[in-house]
């Protein structure tokens, strides 16, 4: 049946042409949808870089509020800017970052991401904007402590590009597991094929397939 274009309008107004993409390729997708509505993926592009990295290193293993609380009391040491510069946090003693509650390990990260914005691997924002996907995640797995995930994560809520899948996210492989109903969760792998159906939309389907995950968990608990 072919749906007619005042409907797609509508559809399109009303979830946004990514869910309108899913949707259309897939019930499972359009039951999804229905349920969660609209897409409310947020992201934080306002962020240089290596503050964005920085801010996931922190974050790494740690409920968010504990991370939270950890770059606030790290971020009072700089009253008179928003997030310091490389150069400061360079500057500033290890034993004062490990007071605020970061471990030796994400000390040693911090200070790497920090010199390597220095030297220029960790671009500018204005730079990483005309570098695509794949060169940016090359150029930033380089760096001790920084995984495909992590700048995955930057991709997706730092720079906003639409068609990331973080395949290995265990959030978005348990999402498609419930999604279909399956007994176990894809390989990454076989979602990465399956995935790019989803294409140009695949930062859209990741957040969609979360909150799959995160719906069967507050299920499970009723």
């Amino acid at each position: 049946m072919t749906i007619a274009a005042d409907t797609i309008n509508t559809l399109v107004d009303s979830f946004g042409p990514a869910a309108v993409h899913l949707a259309a390729s897939d019930p499972d997708w359009a039951s999804l949808i229905a349920r969660i509505g609209r897409c409310r993926l947020q992201a934080k592009s306002e962020c240089e870089p290596y503050e964005a990295l920085i801010r996931a290193i922190a974050h790494q293993q740690l409920h968010a509020r504990a991370a939270e609380a950890i770059l606030n009391r790290f971020l009072a040491f700089y009253p008179d800017v928003s997030f310091p510069s490389p150069t400061s946090i360079l500057a500033t003693d290890g034993n004062i970052m490990r007071a605020c509650g970061f471990s030796a390990a994400k000390i040693a990260t911090i200070h790497g991401i920090a010199e390597k914005t220095l030297d220029g691997i960790v671009p500018a924002r204005s730079v990483a904007l005309a570098m695509t996907d794949e060169e940016l995640i090359s150029r930033l797995v380089s760096l001790r402590g920084i995984g495909r995930w992590t700048v995955e994560m930057f991709l997706i809520f730092t720079l906003e590009r639409p068609d990331v899948l973080p395949v290995d996210d265990f959030g978005v492989r348990e999402g498609w597991r419930v999604m279909k109903s399956l007994s176990n969760q894809p390989l990454p792998k076989e979602l990465f094929k399956i995935g790019l159906a989803w294409s140009p939309y695949r930062s859209t389907a990741t957040w969609y397939l979360w909150q799959a995950a995160d719906e069967f968990k507050r299920l499970k608990k009723k």
